[in-house]
C-alpha cells in the first residue's frame, strides 16, 4: 500500500515540527515563579500508584462505553447531547505523554482498519495550555497499554505519537501551525498558533496516519505515518485529560466519526 504524503496547507500558514520524547522530567522551581512547572508535568517513577480501571460498559454515541484510565484523583465524566451529537468530556489527569496516562476515555472495541475525526474545542478559554484532546488506538485499557494518539494541545499544537509497547514511555512529534502577518523580507511576524478544526487518525494495517484540516479545507495527511502493530481487538476512542493531576477541565468533541475500514488515503 502507497502511505499518503504530507498535504501543502493554505497559503497563508506555516507549518512546524517538533520531535518530543521526554527523556527526564523539568526542573522544579518554586510556586509562583514565572518558570513554575506544576505538579501535572513530572514525570511518575516506575512505582506511581495504580488503580483498576474505572469502566462504564453503558453506550455512550457512537462508542461502546468509557473509562477513567489511571490513577485519576478526580472521577471523569462524559456525556452525549444526541440532538447535537456532541461529547463533553470532564476529567482531571496529570498527562498522557510517560510511561502511564491518566484521562477519561470513551471507547468501542473492535479489529481492523479503522478511522476517527473530530472537531475538538475548549470551553474554557483560560485553562492550563497542557490540556490535551485525544483520539487514541490502545491495546488495552492499562494505564500504561501500547497504543497509537493524536492530541489537540491548549495551547494549539497536535501530535501523533505511540507508546510502541506497553511500560515505555509515549514518543511524540508534535506540531504547530501558525498565522503570519504582513509580508517582506525578513519574514513576517508570527502572529499566532492556529488549531486544527478538525483531526483525524486513520488505522491501515500496521500504519497509523494523522490528518487534519485547519480552516476547514478537506481532511489530509500530515507528516509520516508511525508503525504500530495492535493485535485485534483493540480500543478505538476519543478522550481528554486535563493535564492537572487534581483539577478538571473539559473538552466537547463535535462531528465525531467513526468508520470501519476507513476510506483508503488520496
Amino acid at each position: 500500500m502507497k502511505l499518503p504524503c504530507t498535504s501543502s496547507l493554505p497559503a497563508l500558514l506555516l507549518s512546524g515540527i517538533v520531535l518530543f520524547a521526554p527523556n527526564s522530567a523539568p526542573a522544579q522551581v518554586a510556586p509562583g515563579s514565572p518558570a513554575y512547572t506544576p505538579p501535572a508535568q513530572i514525570q511518575p517513577t516506575a512505582s506511581y500508584g495504580t488503580q483498576p480501571t474505572r469502566t462504564s460498559d453503558v453506550p455512550i454515541g457512537l462508542f461502546q462505553g468509557q473509562s477513567d484510565i489511571g490513577n485519576t484523583q478526580v472521577p471523569g465524566d462524559a456525556r452525549y447531547n444526541e440532538g447535537t451529537k456532541e461529547y463533553t468530556v470532564t476529567s482531571a489527569g496529570y498527562n498522557t505523554v510517560f510511561i502511564r496516562d491518566e484521562f477519561r476515555y470513551l471507547w468501542s472495541r473492535i479489529s481492523g482498519d479503522v478511522s476517527l475525526a473530530a472537531d475538538i474545542t475548549f470551553p474554557d478559554p483560560n485553562g492550563y495550555e497542557g490540556r490535551k484532546a485525544v483520539l487514541v488506538i490502545r491495546q488495552s485499557l492499562d494505564d500504561d497499554s501500547k497504543e497509537a494518539a493524536v492530541a489537540v494541545y491548549g495551547n494549539g499544537s497536535f501530535r501523533l505519537g505511540q507508546r510502541p509497547r506497553k511500560g515505555v514511555r509515549r514518543l511524540d512529534m508534535e506540531y504547530r501551525v501558525w498565522s503570519r502577518e504582513g509580508s517582506g523580507n525578513p519574514p513576517a511576524r508570527i502572529s499566532s498558533v492556529v488549531m486544527p478544526q478538525r483531526i483525524g487518525l486513520s488505522k491501515y494495517g500496521d500504519a497509523f496516519v494523522l490528518l487534519i484540516s485547519v480552516q476547514g479545507e478537506p481532511m489530509h495527511p500530515f507528516g509520516e505515518p508511525l508503525i504500530l502493530h495492535l493485535d485485534g481487538p483493540f480500543y478505538v476512542g476519543i478522550g481528554f485529560c486535563s493535564n492537572l493531576p487534581d483539577k478538571s477541565d473539559v473538552a466537547t468533541f463535535r462531528n465525531v466519526v467513526l468508520e470501519t475500514p476507513p476510506a483508503q488515503p488520496r
